[in-house]
């Protein structure tokens, strides 16, 4: 492992950030005598980013915090092409409207990490559209596609990969690397931006966009790219069994985010800590190493500190107390926990337990519903759930005035009438 010197690149490394680094030494360097501008990409395809995205999130986080100045790109432009990267398949084109929209839907959720100012380093908010939807077509070709060898191009992994399994690529997305490198020459020009960082499937991207800058700008550029995090059993970072882990809390409420790093595996508590918390090093050390109950306990810390960094610290508070309540104290209810309104006329009609579960997101379809059933799985006000035709009233209402809906012992919902 290098031995960086400057405060940056030593909190990356120590901290498990680093994949792959194009010039470790130069870099360094520039980090230790500048204040140093750099870059991650997002595309714009939903109206947040989510868990897979934190750890390029994290790195502009601490880039901030040791004195330099991150742009957060989002591609206003490129959301509009697709990136072939990773993907056996050609990603779902979406509306100018629909882009604009996720884009400032997702500036809310880098807020909670980043500064966002006029100042030496405060945080920019950059949108490639700026400069992609106006290009001249012809010109573009003659100016950049001069410049990138087609060769290169085709021995990149994102395109190598989808071409070796013999899946379809259109010239849309094969144009996805010739984009991206001309985002890193603009930002060059227009903020002295010097670095690129992004997830280790970036790679290639990045590096035809050194080589761009060298040619176009004349300028020493770098990349750096952080790991592919997968959980301790190989699964990707990011994904649930109910879908992803959006950092937006109306898209995935804080106590699902808290009770989602709660449960990590004992593998992954230590380098999760590193990652997703600021907890100084030498805590995580301390924590890492437990075993047994005292290791639940660095859970909880992991879980609570994840969520303060992205909702709030009384978020995060309110999830370990509501998961107090519903795992320890043994109460009924929590007011914490996820809670869906249903109309009183639709309780006094009688609602279908299997589209109640079905509702709560406890239960992909009614036939989910009925299989966790005849497995025990499903429970009523903490009661096991044994007839699939039961209908919900307001009889079932508890002495808090909501129906606790619960699959398993960790995911609850409450129903309560609007």
């Amino acid at each position: 492992m290098t031995a960086f010197k400057s405060e940056f690149l030593h909190t990356l490394s120590e901290r498990g950030f680093i994949h792959q680094c194009s010039d470790p030494e130069g870099l360094d360097k520039l980090f230790s005598t500048e204040t140093v501008t750099a870059y991650v990409g997002y595309d714009c395809t939903a109206p947040s980013v989510h868990v897979g995205n934190l750890v390029s999130m994290m790195i502009l986080h601490w880039m901030q915090k040791t004195g330099h100045r991150p742009i957060a790109l989002m591609g206003g432009g490129t959301t509009m092409v697709g990136d072939p990267s990773g993907r056996d398949e050609t990603r779902q084109l979406l509306t100018p409207e629909k882009i604009q929209s996720n884009k400032e839907s997702i500036r809310e959720v880098f807020s909670k990490l980043l500064d966002f100012g006029d100042g030496p380093t405060d945080a920019v908010q950059e949108d490639n559209a700026n400069w992609l939807l106006d290009l001249n077509y012809v010109e573009f070709l003659r100016d950049i596609g001069s410049r990138v060898s087609v060769n290169q191009m085709l021995a990149r992994d994102s395109v190598r990969l989808r071409l070796e399994r013999e899946q379809a690529l259109s010239f849309l997305e094969f144009n996805y690397m010739l984009l991206q490198a001309y985002d890193y020459t603009q930002l060059n020009k227009r903020y002295g931006c010097r670095l690129q960082m992004g997830g280790s499937d970036q790679w290639g991207n990045i590096v035809s966009g050194i080589d761009l800058c060298r040619r176009l700008n004349n300028a020493e550029c770098y990349a750096l790219t952080v790991p592919l995090i997968t959980k301790s059993d190989g699964s990707k970072m990011g994904k649930s069994v109910s879908g992803a882990i959006w950092l937006r809390g109306d898209m995935y409420s804080p106590y699902d985010y808290w009770q989602f790093w709660r449960n990590v595996s004992d593998a992954d508590v230590g380098r999760f800590l590193r990652l997703y918390t600021t907890l100084p090093i030498d805590e995580i050390k301390r924590l890492e190493v437990l075993e047994g109950n005292e290791l639940n306990e660095a859970k909880k810390i992991l879980a609570t500190e994840a969520t303060a960094l992205i909702h709030s610290r009384v978020d995060a508070d309110n999830a370990a107390e509501t998961a107090f309540k519903t795992f320890e104290a043994g109460q009924a209810a929590a007011a914490n926990l996820p809670t869906i309104e249903v109309p009183e006329r639709d309780l006094d009609a009688g609602i279908g337990i299997l589209s109640a579960f079905v509702t709560a997101g406890l239960a992909k379809s009614n036939g989910d519903a009925r299989r966790s059933i005849k497995g025990g799985a499903l429970k009523l006000n903490d009661e096991t759930v044994t007839d699939d035709s039961l209908a919900l009233t307001k009889a079932n209402l508890n002495e808090d005035g909501v129906i606790k809906l619960s699959m398993g012992k960790k995911k609850h919902v409450l129903l309560k009438l609007s």
